[in-house]
Protein backbone atom coordinates (compact mmCIF):
# COMPACT_ATOMS: atom_id res chain seq x y z
CA UNK A 1 0.00 0.00 0.00
CA UNK A 2 1.55 3.57 -0.97
CA UNK A 3 -1.53 5.84 -1.41
CA UNK A 4 -0.22 8.89 0.20
CA UNK A 5 -1.48 10.23 3.12
CA UNK A 6 -4.24 13.08 3.49
CA UNK A 7 -2.88 14.82 6.42
CA UNK A 8 0.76 15.26 7.94
CA UNK A 9 1.84 13.71 10.27
CA UNK A 10 3.60 15.32 13.54
CA UNK A 11 6.84 14.95 14.04
CA UNK A 12 6.66 12.44 16.75
CA UNK A 13 4.63 10.02 15.00
CA UNK A 14 6.58 9.97 12.02
CA UNK A 15 9.19 9.31 14.66
CA UNK A 16 7.19 6.68 16.08
CA UNK A 17 6.44 4.51 12.52
CA UNK A 18 10.12 5.12 11.56
CA UNK A 19 11.06 3.02 15.24
CA UNK A 20 8.85 0.44 14.82
CA UNK A 21 10.04 -0.36 10.93
CA UNK A 22 13.36 -0.22 12.22
CA UNK A 23 12.55 -2.56 15.27
CA UNK A 24 10.69 -4.98 13.21
CA UNK A 25 12.95 -5.07 10.32
CA UNK A 26 15.83 -6.96 12.43
CA UNK A 27 13.63 -8.64 15.55
CA UNK A 28 10.25 -10.80 15.79
CA UNK A 29 10.35 -9.74 19.48
CA UNK A 30 6.79 -7.89 20.60
CA UNK A 31 7.06 -4.23 20.79
CA UNK A 32 5.07 -1.09 22.69
CA UNK A 33 5.08 2.21 21.57
CA UNK A 34 3.95 4.11 24.11
CA UNK A 35 1.98 8.09 23.35
CA UNK A 36 -0.02 10.15 25.93
CA UNK A 37 -3.97 10.05 25.27
CA UNK A 38 -4.23 12.56 23.06
CA UNK A 39 -1.01 12.05 20.97
CA UNK A 40 -2.73 10.32 17.86
CA UNK A 41 -2.07 6.89 18.31
CA UNK A 42 -4.68 6.21 15.81
CA UNK A 43 -2.68 8.68 13.61
CA UNK A 44 0.26 6.05 13.89
CA UNK A 45 -1.64 2.72 13.61
CA UNK A 46 -3.37 3.73 10.41
CA UNK A 47 0.40 4.48 8.77
CA UNK A 48 1.54 1.64 9.61
CA UNK A 49 -1.12 -0.42 8.10
CA UNK A 50 -0.51 1.90 4.98
CA UNK A 51 2.64 0.75 4.75
CA UNK A 52 2.58 -3.34 5.44
CA UNK A 53 2.75 -5.03 3.03
CA UNK A 54 1.27 -8.25 4.46
CA UNK A 55 -2.17 -8.29 6.01
CA UNK A 56 -2.66 -6.21 9.25
CA UNK A 57 -5.35 -6.68 12.25
CA UNK A 58 -6.10 -3.96 14.63
CA UNK A 59 -7.64 -5.50 17.65
CA UNK A 60 -8.91 -3.43 20.52
CA UNK A 61 -11.07 -3.86 23.76
CA UNK A 62 -13.76 -1.81 22.88
CA UNK A 63 -15.89 -0.51 19.68
CA UNK A 64 -15.21 3.03 19.89
CA UNK A 65 -11.67 2.38 19.59
CA UNK A 66 -12.19 -0.10 16.80
CA UNK A 67 -14.61 2.68 14.92
CA UNK A 68 -11.91 5.48 15.94
CA UNK A 69 -8.90 3.40 14.82
CA UNK A 70 -10.68 2.15 11.12
CA UNK A 71 -12.48 5.45 10.47
CA UNK A 72 -8.58 7.03 10.74
CA UNK A 73 -7.71 5.01 8.09
CA UNK A 74 -10.01 5.36 5.82
CA UNK A 75 -9.50 8.95 6.14
CA UNK A 76 -6.54 7.54 3.48
CA UNK A 77 -9.22 6.51 1.17
CA UNK A 78 -8.52 3.01 1.16
CA UNK A 79 -10.92 0.80 2.71
CA UNK A 80 -11.06 -2.15 5.39
CA UNK A 81 -13.08 -4.34 7.14
CA UNK A 82 -14.52 -4.00 10.57
CA UNK A 83 -15.19 -7.05 12.42
CA UNK A 84 -17.41 -6.43 15.69
CA UNK A 85 -20.59 -7.49 16.74
CA UNK A 86 -21.23 -3.79 18.55
CA UNK A 87 -20.66 -2.33 15.10
CA UNK A 88 -22.67 -4.91 13.84
CA UNK A 89 -20.41 -6.07 10.81
CA UNK A 90 -18.53 -9.53 10.89
CA UNK A 91 -16.09 -8.90 7.76
CA UNK A 92 -12.55 -10.39 7.33
CA UNK A 93 -11.53 -10.62 3.89
CA UNK A 94 -9.82 -7.15 3.15
CA UNK A 95 -6.09 -7.11 3.40
CA UNK A 96 -6.97 -4.30 6.95
CA UNK A 97 -8.84 -5.89 9.93
CA UNK A 98 -9.91 -3.45 12.81
CA UNK A 99 -11.74 -5.79 15.42
CA UNK A 100 -12.84 -6.18 18.94
CA UNK A 101 -11.32 -8.84 20.57
CA UNK A 102 -14.28 -10.15 21.89
CA UNK A 103 -15.51 -11.00 18.73
CA UNK A 104 -12.37 -11.81 16.88
CA UNK A 105 -11.54 -14.41 19.55
CA UNK A 106 -15.09 -15.93 18.98
CA UNK A 107 -14.36 -16.75 15.90
CA UNK A 108 -10.83 -17.75 15.21
CA UNK A 109 -11.69 -19.66 11.84
CA UNK A 110 -12.75 -16.69 10.22
CA UNK A 111 -8.77 -15.63 10.72
CA UNK A 112 -7.28 -18.73 9.09
CA UNK A 113 -4.92 -17.12 6.91
CA UNK A 114 -1.25 -16.93 7.24
CA UNK A 115 -0.74 -13.90 5.56
CA UNK A 116 -1.44 -11.58 8.46
CA UNK A 117 1.81 -10.41 9.10
CA UNK A 118 1.16 -7.26 11.97
CA UNK A 119 -1.19 -7.49 14.86
CA UNK A 120 -1.76 -4.14 16.18
CA UNK A 121 -3.05 -4.20 20.15
CA UNK A 122 -4.52 -0.25 20.63
CA UNK A 123 -4.78 -0.02 24.96
CA UNK A 124 -2.40 -2.79 24.69
CA UNK A 125 -1.88 -2.40 28.60
CA UNK A 126 -4.91 -4.54 28.63
CA UNK A 127 -3.16 -7.83 27.37
CA UNK A 128 -3.80 -10.15 30.05
CA UNK A 129 -0.74 -12.72 30.03
CA UNK A 130 -2.87 -15.86 31.15
CA UNK A 131 -2.73 -18.01 28.44
CA UNK A 132 -6.90 -18.52 28.82
CA UNK A 133 -7.29 -14.73 27.83
CA UNK A 134 -8.44 -13.31 24.97
CA UNK A 135 -5.55 -11.90 23.55
CA UNK A 136 -3.72 -14.43 23.88
CA UNK A 137 -5.47 -17.00 22.29
CA UNK A 138 -5.97 -14.76 19.07
CA UNK A 139 -1.97 -14.17 19.76
CA UNK A 140 -1.39 -18.29 19.33
CA UNK A 141 -3.92 -18.92 16.94
CA UNK A 142 -1.94 -15.97 14.21
CA UNK A 143 1.26 -17.24 15.60
CA UNK A 144 0.88 -21.01 14.38
CA UNK A 145 -0.09 -19.57 11.33
CA UNK A 146 2.80 -17.36 10.94
CA UNK A 147 5.70 -17.94 13.53
CA UNK A 148 7.36 -14.89 12.52
CA UNK A 149 4.19 -12.41 13.19
CA UNK A 150 4.99 -9.32 13.96
CA UNK A 151 2.93 -7.92 17.23
CA UNK A 152 2.48 -4.18 18.23
CA UNK A 153 1.14 -3.14 21.17
CA UNK A 154 0.05 0.74 21.74
CA UNK A 155 -0.68 2.88 24.72
CA UNK A 156 -0.66 5.51 26.95
CA UNK A 157 -0.02 3.92 30.19
CA UNK A 158 2.41 0.78 30.43
CA UNK A 159 2.03 -0.95 33.05
CA UNK A 160 -0.44 -3.13 34.68
CA UNK A 161 -1.76 -3.26 38.38
CA UNK A 162 0.12 -5.57 40.36
CA UNK A 163 2.35 -5.98 37.57
CA UNK A 164 4.45 -3.41 36.98
CA UNK A 165 5.70 -1.97 33.28
CA UNK A 166 4.19 -4.35 30.45
CA UNK A 167 7.89 -4.49 28.74
CA UNK A 168 10.80 -5.81 29.73
CA UNK A 169 13.33 -3.09 28.60
CA UNK A 170 13.45 0.22 26.96
CA UNK A 171 15.53 0.48 23.67
CA UNK A 172 15.98 4.24 23.76
CA UNK A 173 16.60 4.59 27.68
CA UNK A 174 18.79 1.15 27.39
CA UNK A 175 16.80 0.30 30.94
CA UNK A 176 14.90 -3.27 32.60
CA UNK A 177 11.65 -1.79 33.48
CA UNK A 178 9.73 -4.91 33.91
CA UNK A 179 9.95 -8.63 34.92
CA UNK A 180 11.81 -10.55 32.68
CA UNK A 181 8.22 -13.27 31.62
CA UNK A 182 6.78 -9.70 30.21
CA UNK A 183 5.29 -10.68 26.53
CA UNK A 184 6.07 -7.23 25.84
CA UNK A 185 9.84 -7.83 25.68
CA UNK A 186 10.77 -3.58 23.93
CA UNK A 187 9.31 -0.26 24.31
CA UNK A 188 10.52 1.18 20.89
CA UNK A 189 9.66 4.75 21.03
CA UNK A 190 8.00 6.88 24.27
CA UNK A 191 6.74 10.33 24.53
CA UNK A 192 6.56 12.25 27.85
CA UNK A 193 3.01 13.74 28.89
CA UNK A 194 5.22 16.65 30.05
CA UNK A 195 6.70 17.18 26.74
CA UNK A 196 3.30 16.73 24.50
CA UNK A 197 1.99 19.71 27.11
CA UNK A 198 5.16 22.26 26.82
CA UNK A 199 5.19 21.82 22.37
CA UNK A 200 1.50 22.03 22.98
CA UNK A 201 0.30 19.40 21.22
CA UNK A 202 -2.17 18.89 24.31
CA UNK A 203 -3.55 21.43 26.97
CA UNK A 204 -1.88 21.55 30.64
CA UNK A 205 -3.84 20.27 33.25
CA UNK A 206 -4.58 22.47 35.82
CA UNK A 207 -5.04 20.19 39.32
CA UNK A 208 -6.28 22.52 42.22
CA UNK A 209 -6.26 21.20 45.92
CA UNK A 210 -9.97 21.69 46.82
CA UNK A 211 -10.16 23.62 49.94
CA UNK A 212 -13.37 21.67 51.00
CA UNK A 213 -13.82 18.31 52.86
CA UNK A 214 -13.94 15.68 50.21
CA UNK A 215 -14.37 11.90 50.43
CA UNK A 216 -11.84 9.68 53.24
CA UNK A 217 -10.89 6.70 51.12
CA UNK A 218 -7.45 6.10 53.58
CA UNK A 219 -8.42 3.13 55.24
CA UNK A 220 -9.33 1.76 51.92
CA UNK A 221 -6.79 -1.35 50.39
CA UNK A 222 -6.14 -2.75 47.75
CA UNK A 223 -6.96 -6.69 47.31
CA UNK A 224 -5.15 -9.61 45.87
CA UNK A 225 -5.47 -7.94 41.95
CA UNK A 226 -5.00 -4.33 43.52
CA UNK A 227 -8.65 -3.49 42.92
CA UNK A 228 -10.73 -1.82 45.28
CA UNK A 229 -14.02 -3.57 46.05
CA UNK A 230 -17.66 -1.80 45.35
CA UNK A 231 -18.83 -2.80 48.80
CA UNK A 232 -15.83 -0.93 50.47
CA UNK A 233 -16.47 1.95 47.97
CA UNK A 234 -19.92 2.32 48.73
CA UNK A 235 -19.25 2.55 52.72
CA UNK A 236 -17.53 5.80 51.74
CA UNK A 237 -19.62 7.21 49.21
CA UNK A 238 -23.11 5.99 49.07
CA UNK A 239 -25.47 8.35 50.69
CA UNK A 240 -22.41 10.81 52.11
CA UNK A 241 -22.94 13.72 53.93
CA UNK A 242 -20.13 15.31 51.74
CA UNK A 243 -21.41 14.90 48.32
CA UNK A 244 -24.06 18.13 47.84
CA UNK A 245 -21.05 19.89 48.83
CA UNK A 246 -18.79 18.72 46.27
CA UNK A 247 -21.34 18.90 43.46
CA UNK A 248 -22.00 22.56 44.54
CA UNK A 249 -18.14 23.38 44.77
CA UNK A 250 -18.04 21.39 41.03
CA UNK A 251 -20.80 23.79 39.94
CA UNK A 252 -18.75 26.87 41.06
CA UNK A 253 -15.31 25.77 39.81
CA UNK A 254 -17.33 25.08 36.30
CA UNK A 255 -19.32 28.15 35.72
CA UNK A 256 -17.29 29.37 32.57
CA UNK A 257 -16.68 25.73 31.63
CA UNK A 258 -17.45 23.86 28.64
CA UNK A 259 -17.83 20.32 29.48
CA UNK A 260 -17.55 18.74 32.81
CA UNK A 261 -16.63 14.73 32.54
CA UNK A 262 -17.31 13.36 36.58
CA UNK A 263 -15.92 10.08 37.59
CA UNK A 264 -18.13 8.20 40.42
CA UNK A 265 -17.07 5.46 42.44
CA UNK A 266 -19.92 3.43 42.50
CA UNK A 267 -23.75 3.32 40.76
CA UNK A 268 -25.53 4.58 43.20
CA UNK A 269 -23.44 7.18 44.05
CA UNK A 270 -23.26 8.24 40.57
CA UNK A 271 -27.06 8.77 40.43
CA UNK A 272 -26.78 10.50 43.53
CA UNK A 273 -24.47 13.12 42.18
CA UNK A 274 -26.25 13.21 38.64
CA UNK A 275 -29.49 14.17 40.83
CA UNK A 276 -27.90 17.03 42.41
CA UNK A 277 -26.77 18.34 38.73
CA UNK A 278 -28.69 20.55 36.57
CA UNK A 279 -31.17 17.78 34.85
CA UNK A 280 -31.39 19.37 31.10
CA UNK A 281 -27.46 19.78 30.86
CA UNK A 282 -26.86 16.44 32.72
CA UNK A 283 -26.95 12.70 31.57
CA UNK A 284 -25.69 9.77 33.66
CA UNK A 285 -22.97 6.47 31.64
CA UNK A 286 -22.89 3.37 33.99
CA UNK A 287 -21.99 -0.05 32.55
CA UNK A 288 -25.49 -0.97 32.61
CA UNK A 289 -26.31 1.57 29.87
CA UNK A 290 -27.91 0.05 27.14
CA UNK A 291 -25.55 0.49 24.14
CA UNK A 292 -27.89 2.45 21.96
CA UNK A 293 -28.63 5.07 24.63
CA UNK A 294 -25.08 5.41 25.66
CA UNK A 295 -24.26 6.56 22.21
CA UNK A 296 -26.80 8.97 21.99
CA UNK A 297 -25.68 10.31 25.42
CA UNK A 298 -21.88 10.49 24.07
CA UNK A 299 -23.05 12.19 21.05
CA UNK A 300 -25.32 14.75 22.66
CA UNK A 301 -22.29 15.92 24.70
CA UNK A 302 -20.04 15.92 22.04
CA UNK A 303 -22.43 18.31 20.20
CA UNK A 304 -22.15 20.58 23.53
CA UNK A 305 -25.80 19.91 24.13
CA UNK A 306 -25.35 18.55 27.58
CA UNK A 307 -22.38 19.78 29.76
CA UNK A 308 -21.97 17.28 32.49
CA UNK A 309 -21.37 13.62 31.43
CA UNK A 310 -21.40 11.65 35.36
CA UNK A 311 -20.30 7.69 34.01
CA UNK A 312 -18.37 4.93 36.68
CA UNK A 313 -15.31 3.17 35.40
CA UNK A 314 -16.60 2.99 31.33
CA UNK A 315 -15.45 6.74 29.78
CA UNK A 316 -11.53 5.98 30.56
CA UNK A 317 -10.15 4.82 27.41
CA UNK A 318 -11.76 5.04 23.94
CA UNK A 319 -13.83 8.53 24.47
CA UNK A 320 -12.67 11.17 22.46
CA UNK A 321 -13.96 14.54 22.54
CA UNK A 322 -11.68 17.20 22.80
CA UNK A 323 -13.78 20.21 24.22
CA UNK A 324 -13.84 18.73 27.97
CA UNK A 325 -12.07 21.41 30.21
CA UNK A 326 -13.08 19.72 33.55
CA UNK A 327 -12.58 16.43 35.05
CA UNK A 328 -13.96 15.80 38.38
CA UNK A 329 -12.39 12.47 40.38
CA UNK A 330 -14.89 11.59 42.90
CA UNK A 331 -13.11 7.87 43.52
CA UNK A 332 -10.22 6.76 44.25
CA UNK A 333 -7.33 5.38 41.15
CA UNK A 334 -5.61 1.82 42.14
CA UNK A 335 -2.72 3.10 40.27
CA UNK A 336 -1.50 6.06 38.42
CA UNK A 337 -2.06 4.56 34.82
CA UNK A 338 -5.89 4.84 35.74
CA UNK A 339 -4.93 8.03 37.21
CA UNK A 340 -3.10 9.52 33.62
CA UNK A 341 -6.09 7.49 31.56
CA UNK A 342 -9.08 9.83 33.32
CA UNK A 343 -7.45 12.92 33.37
CA UNK A 344 -6.44 12.35 29.62
CA UNK A 345 -9.66 12.63 28.65
CA UNK A 346 -9.02 16.29 29.31
CA UNK A 347 -6.12 17.22 27.30
CA UNK A 348 -6.71 17.49 24.14
CA UNK A 349 -6.29 20.53 22.06
CA UNK A 350 -10.27 21.97 21.14
CA UNK A 351 -9.22 25.42 18.98
CA UNK A 352 -12.84 25.90 17.97
CA UNK A 353 -14.00 25.95 21.31
CA UNK A 354 -10.97 28.78 22.23
CA UNK A 355 -10.10 25.76 25.07
CA UNK A 356 -6.76 26.63 27.15
CA UNK A 357 -6.42 23.83 29.61
CA UNK A 358 -8.11 21.87 31.66
CA UNK A 359 -9.46 22.00 35.54
CA UNK A 360 -8.61 19.09 37.53
CA UNK A 361 -10.82 18.57 40.50
CA UNK A 362 -9.85 15.78 43.00
CA UNK A 363 -12.17 14.89 45.85
CA UNK A 364 -11.02 11.83 46.68
CA UNK A 365 -7.02 12.19 47.73
CA UNK A 366 -5.36 10.83 45.18
CA UNK A 367 -1.66 10.51 45.80
CA UNK A 368 -0.18 10.33 42.39
CA UNK A 369 1.96 12.52 40.82
CA UNK A 370 -0.08 13.01 36.76
CA UNK A 371 3.79 13.31 35.78
CA UNK A 372 5.46 10.60 37.43
CA UNK A 373 6.76 7.53 36.35
CA UNK A 374 5.22 4.40 37.12
CA UNK A 375 7.62 2.03 39.02
CA UNK A 376 5.42 -0.73 40.46
CA UNK A 377 3.09 -0.56 43.29
CA UNK A 378 4.61 1.33 46.15
CA UNK A 379 5.89 -0.70 48.79
CA UNK A 380 4.27 -0.97 52.11
CA UNK A 381 1.99 1.69 53.51
CA UNK A 382 5.27 4.26 54.00
CA UNK A 383 4.79 7.73 51.99
CA UNK A 384 7.00 7.02 49.29
CA UNK A 385 8.13 9.01 45.84
CA UNK A 386 10.73 8.23 42.86
CA UNK A 387 13.83 8.35 43.59
CA UNK A 388 17.37 8.68 41.29
CA UNK A 389 19.75 6.27 42.04
CA UNK A 390 23.12 5.66 40.27
CA UNK A 391 24.53 2.24 39.49
CA UNK A 392 27.88 2.04 41.23
CA UNK A 393 28.89 -0.45 38.64
CA UNK A 394 27.49 0.75 35.29
CA UNK A 395 26.65 4.40 36.17
CA UNK A 396 22.74 4.03 35.31
CA UNK A 397 20.47 6.40 36.70
CA UNK A 398 17.35 4.25 38.18
CA UNK A 399 14.01 4.94 39.37
CA UNK A 400 12.76 3.54 42.08
CA UNK A 401 10.43 3.74 45.23
CA UNK A 402 12.15 5.07 48.09
CA UNK A 403 11.90 8.24 51.15
CA UNK A 404 13.42 11.65 51.39
CA UNK A 405 14.02 13.74 54.19
CA UNK A 406 12.45 17.36 53.70
CA UNK A 407 15.84 18.49 51.98
CA UNK A 408 14.97 16.05 49.24
CA UNK A 409 18.02 13.60 50.43
CA UNK A 410 17.30 9.93 49.31
CA UNK A 411 16.98 8.21 53.27
CA UNK A 412 15.27 4.90 51.66
CA UNK A 413 14.72 3.33 48.30
CA UNK A 414 13.05 -0.08 47.24
CA UNK A 415 15.10 -1.33 44.51
CA UNK A 416 17.14 -4.84 44.24
CA UNK A 417 18.71 -4.87 40.74
CA UNK A 418 20.21 -2.48 38.55
CA UNK A 419 17.85 -1.64 35.70
CA UNK A 420 20.43 -0.53 33.15
CA UNK A 421 20.90 -2.27 30.12
CA UNK A 422 24.37 -3.18 27.99
CA UNK A 423 23.57 -2.96 24.39
CA UNK A 424 26.94 -5.11 23.58
CA UNK A 425 26.46 -8.13 25.53
CA UNK A 426 22.77 -7.86 25.47
CA UNK A 427 21.56 -8.18 28.91
CA UNK A 428 20.78 -6.73 32.19
CA UNK A 429 23.37 -4.97 34.01
CA UNK A 430 24.49 -7.24 36.92
CA UNK A 431 24.89 -4.98 39.78
CA UNK A 432 22.22 -5.78 42.83
CA UNK A 433 20.98 -3.24 45.27
CA UNK A 434 20.14 -5.88 47.55
CA UNK A 435 21.02 -9.70 47.25
CA UNK A 436 21.49 -12.64 49.25
CA UNK A 437 24.35 -15.02 48.90
CA UNK A 438 24.98 -18.54 47.43
CA UNK A 439 26.48 -20.55 49.52
CA UNK A 440 27.38 -23.01 47.29
CA UNK A 441 29.47 -20.83 44.91
CA UNK A 442 29.11 -17.20 46.80
CA UNK A 443 27.37 -15.46 44.04
CA UNK A 444 24.71 -12.66 44.68
CA UNK A 445 21.10 -13.74 43.85
CA UNK A 446 17.78 -11.98 44.05
CA UNK A 447 16.46 -12.05 47.76
CA UNK A 448 13.30 -13.74 46.55
CA UNK A 449 15.51 -16.32 44.64
CA UNK A 450 14.91 -19.80 44.89
CA UNK A 451 17.90 -21.02 43.20
CA UNK A 452 20.88 -19.43 42.37
CA UNK A 453 21.42 -17.69 38.60
CA UNK A 454 24.84 -18.63 38.89
CA UNK A 455 25.26 -22.58 39.54
CA UNK A 456 21.21 -23.56 39.83
CA UNK A 457 21.92 -24.58 43.03
CA UNK A 458 18.75 -24.89 45.34
CA UNK A 459 19.06 -21.56 47.77
CA UNK A 460 18.42 -22.35 51.55
CA UNK A 461 15.05 -21.40 52.62
CA UNK A 462 15.32 -19.12 55.66
CA UNK A 463 12.84 -20.83 57.40
CA UNK A 464 14.77 -23.72 57.16
CA UNK A 465 17.50 -21.98 58.92
CA UNK A 466 15.80 -20.95 61.11
CA UNK A 467 14.34 -24.50 62.14
CA UNK A 468 18.01 -25.48 62.24
CA UNK A 469 19.50 -22.83 64.55
CA UNK A 470 16.81 -23.71 66.74
CA UNK A 471 17.41 -27.11 66.87
CA UNK A 472 20.85 -26.84 68.03
CA UNK A 473 22.80 -26.84 71.15
CA UNK A 474 24.49 -23.15 71.52
CA UNK A 475 22.67 -21.43 68.98
CA UNK A 476 20.18 -18.55 69.46
CA UNK A 477 18.09 -17.00 67.17
CA UNK A 478 16.63 -13.30 68.54
CA UNK A 479 13.62 -11.79 66.46
CA UNK A 480 14.75 -8.26 66.46
CA UNK A 481 12.75 -5.48 67.39
CA UNK A 482 15.14 -2.86 67.14
CA UNK A 483 18.93 -2.13 66.86
CA UNK A 484 21.05 0.41 68.79
CA UNK A 485 24.51 2.17 67.57
CA UNK A 486 26.50 3.47 70.11
CA UNK A 487 30.17 5.47 69.40
CA UNK A 488 32.45 3.80 72.30
CA UNK A 489 36.24 2.59 73.23
CA UNK A 490 37.18 -0.81 74.08
CA UNK A 491 39.25 -1.68 77.08
CA UNK A 492 42.18 0.05 75.47
CA UNK A 493 40.70 2.93 74.83
CA UNK A 494 40.50 2.32 71.11
CA UNK A 495 37.15 3.95 69.21
CA UNK A 496 34.72 1.58 68.58
CA UNK A 497 31.35 1.12 67.47
CA UNK A 498 29.08 -1.10 69.59
CA UNK A 499 25.59 -2.43 67.52
CA UNK A 500 22.89 -4.02 69.75
CA UNK A 501 20.22 -5.78 68.37
CA UNK A 502 17.50 -6.33 70.63
CA UNK A 503 13.92 -8.45 70.69
CA UNK A 504 10.32 -7.29 71.91
CA UNK A 505 11.98 -8.81 75.81
CA UNK A 506 14.38 -6.28 75.59
CA UNK A 507 16.98 -9.41 75.28
CA UNK A 508 19.58 -8.78 72.80
CA UNK A 509 23.37 -9.47 70.93
CA UNK A 510 25.76 -7.26 70.46
CA UNK A 511 28.38 -6.77 67.44
CA UNK A 512 31.65 -4.43 67.57
CA UNK A 513 33.53 -2.63 64.68
CA UNK A 514 36.63 -0.84 64.45
CA UNK A 515 37.05 1.97 61.77
CA UNK A 516 40.18 3.45 62.71
CA UNK A 517 41.97 2.36 59.04
CA UNK A 518 41.04 1.93 55.78
CA UNK A 519 41.06 -1.95 56.09
CA UNK A 520 38.72 -2.00 59.06
CA UNK A 521 36.43 0.85 57.46
CA UNK A 522 36.30 -1.76 54.14
CA UNK A 523 35.45 -4.83 56.27
CA UNK A 524 32.58 -2.29 57.78
CA UNK A 525 31.54 -1.83 54.46
CA UNK A 526 31.34 -5.12 53.24
CA UNK A 527 30.07 -7.05 56.38
CA UNK A 528 28.09 -4.30 57.55
CA UNK A 529 26.76 -1.59 55.46
CA UNK A 530 26.10 -3.46 52.35
CA UNK A 531 23.02 -5.10 54.30
CA UNK A 532 22.25 -2.54 56.47
CA UNK A 533 21.85 0.38 54.35
CA UNK A 534 18.39 1.52 53.40
CA UNK A 535 19.59 3.08 50.30
CA UNK A 536 22.39 1.09 48.82
CA UNK A 537 24.16 2.78 46.22
CA UNK A 538 23.90 5.96 47.84
CA UNK A 539 27.63 6.82 48.50
CA UNK A 540 28.11 7.06 52.02
CA UNK A 541 31.72 6.56 53.57
CA UNK A 542 31.26 6.96 57.47
CA UNK A 543 35.25 7.48 58.83
CA UNK A 544 34.45 6.88 62.49
CA UNK A 545 31.64 5.20 64.85
CA UNK A 546 30.56 8.73 65.65
CA UNK A 547 29.69 9.59 62.02
CA UNK A 548 27.95 6.47 61.96
CA UNK A 549 26.12 6.95 65.10
CA UNK A 550 25.31 10.71 63.89
CA UNK A 551 23.53 9.34 60.59
CA UNK A 552 21.62 5.97 62.57
CA UNK A 553 18.43 7.12 60.20
CA UNK A 554 20.43 5.57 57.22
CA UNK A 555 20.44 2.66 58.72
CA UNK A 556 17.71 -0.76 58.69
CA UNK A 557 17.82 -3.31 61.15
CA UNK A 558 17.42 -7.63 60.17
CA UNK A 559 14.39 -9.66 60.99
CA UNK A 560 16.35 -12.30 62.75
CA UNK A 561 19.83 -12.66 64.09
CA UNK A 562 21.38 -15.93 64.42
CA UNK A 563 24.42 -16.51 66.72
CA UNK A 564 26.51 -19.17 68.04
CA UNK A 565 28.01 -19.85 71.46
CA UNK A 566 31.91 -19.45 72.18
CA UNK A 567 32.95 -19.46 75.01
CA UNK A 568 31.45 -17.48 77.50
CA UNK A 569 30.07 -15.10 74.56
CA UNK A 570 27.52 -14.71 71.11
CA UNK A 571 28.85 -14.37 68.10
CA UNK A 572 26.48 -13.35 65.49
CA UNK A 573 26.64 -15.86 62.42
CA UNK A 574 23.58 -14.75 60.08
CA UNK A 575 21.76 -11.42 59.66
CA UNK A 576 17.82 -12.52 57.76
CA UNK A 577 16.76 -9.04 55.95
CA UNK A 578 13.32 -8.93 53.88
CA UNK A 579 11.93 -12.16 55.60
CA UNK A 580 8.82 -13.78 54.23
CA UNK A 581 8.56 -16.67 55.82
CA UNK A 582 6.37 -18.31 58.22
CA UNK A 583 7.90 -16.88 61.47
CA UNK A 584 6.34 -14.38 62.98
CA UNK A 585 8.59 -10.82 63.08
CA UNK A 586 8.50 -8.30 65.57
CA UNK A 587 6.86 -5.13 65.98
CA UNK A 588 9.23 -2.88 65.56
CA UNK A 589 10.18 -0.83 69.28
CA UNK A 590 10.71 1.94 67.36
CA UNK A 591 9.86 4.88 65.49
CA UNK A 592 9.84 4.27 61.82
CA UNK A 593 12.13 6.45 60.26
Amino acid sequence: MSTPPPFSLRPYQTDAVQAVIRHFRGSHEPAVVVLPTGAGKSLVIAELARLARGRVLVLAHVRELVEQNQAKYEAYGLKADVFSAGLGRKEALRQVVFGSVQSVVRHLDQFDDAGFTLLVIDECHRVDCRQEASYQQVIRHLQQLNPNLKILGLTATPYRLGQGFIYHRHLVQQAVRGRDDCFFRVCVSELPLRWMVRQGYLVMPDKRDMPIEGYDFSTLYGHGDGAFREAELAQVVDGSRVTPTIVSNILQQAQERQGIMIFCATVRHAQEVAALLPAAETALVTGQTPSETRECIIQQFKARRLRFLVNVSVLTTGFDAPHVDVIAILRPTESVSLYQQIIGRGLRLSPETGKQDCLILDYAGNPWDLWAPEIGPPPGEKKTVPVQIPCPLCGFANTFWGRVDSQGHVLEHFGRRCQGWDDESQAQCAYRFRSRQCEQCGGECDIAARNCPHCDATLVDPDDKLKAAMKLKGARVLRVAGMTLIATVNGRGHPRLKVTYYDEEGEGLDEWFALETSPQRRAFEHHFLKHHLKAPGVPWRPQSPDAVQAEANRLRYPDFVIARQVGRHWRIQEKLFDYQGRFRKAVSAGPDE
